[in-house]
């Protein structure tokens, strides 16, 4: 799972036993070398979707993490491209890599954008945001958005019941859930963030009109049902 140039099991510890904000600032300068940065196929089948929609102007990546949401906004927006997040590890590993982009440090509860941006994606942070705070980061990317504007969330979606891949998950969030209830601070985490109907109604109680497409290219599960989703939530 993890190239030679990623972290050590004691490494992944520590980080696991510290907060969210501070596991990724101790995590940040190997996080391109683990499994946990989106792949790219990920991010080639949105760009490829957007692409249908734009071309935009101004793009936002909410928990930027190292960047790799700038791979998609470029191609896409004609003018900047800003990414956020709370981690300052993170940040300046984005800085790094993306010099050409603004960066800002914030808490995706808490945006400090208004009216700025046509287009806003994240990718691979919905996991950090527990039900209740959800309207909080959807109410704070549909104010940074113009009229108009667009948000893309890719989300996997649930597997079938025997499958692999949904006891693996059910088994991480447990394992999440009693590491929180005994040790702090927690670390919030979670593979099973909600059914794809709760996330639509949160987004349209923040004001967005939502639809979703099958990124099919990714693949499908055994039942026919694609893995993965891109919900598309657009301010009117």
């Amino acid at each position: 799972m993890f190239s030679p140039d990623g972290p050590t099991l004691r490494e992944l510890c520590v980080q696991a036993l510290s907060s969210v904000e501070r596991g990724y600032d101790l995590l940040a300068p190997k996080f391109d070398h683990t499994p946990f940065r989106t792949p790219q196929s990920i991010l080639g089948a949105t760009t490829r979707a957007l692409s249908q929609l734009g071309p935009f102007d101004d793009g936002l990546d909410v928990c930027c993490g190292t960047g790799a949401g700038a791979l998609v906004l470029r191609p896409l927006c004609r003018r900047r491209i800003t990414g956020v997040d709370f981690s300052a590890g993170m940040l300046a590993r984005a800085r790094g890599a993306h010099p050409d982009a603004t960066w800002v440090r914030a808490d995706a509860r808490a945006l400090p954008f208004t009216a700025g941006f046509d287009l806003a994606v994240t990718f691979g942070a919905f996991g950090h945001f527990l039900p209740a705070e959800r309207p909080a980061l959807f109410a704070g990317v549909h104010r940074a958005l113009r009229p108009g504007g667009l948000l893309a969330l890719p989300i996997g979606t649930p597997p079938p019941l025997a499958s692999v891949g949904h006891w693996a998950a059910l088994g991480f969030d447990l394992t999440m859930r009693v590491r929180n209830a005994v040790w702090r601070p927690p670390f919030v985490m979670y593979y099973r963030t909600g059914p794809l109907a709760a996330v639509h109604d949160e987004l349209t109680t923040a004001g967005f009109t939502t639809t979703s497409v099958a990124l099919t290219d990714l693949g499908r599960h055994r039942d026919g049902s694609p893995r993965l989703r891109l919900i598309l939530a657009r301010k009117p």
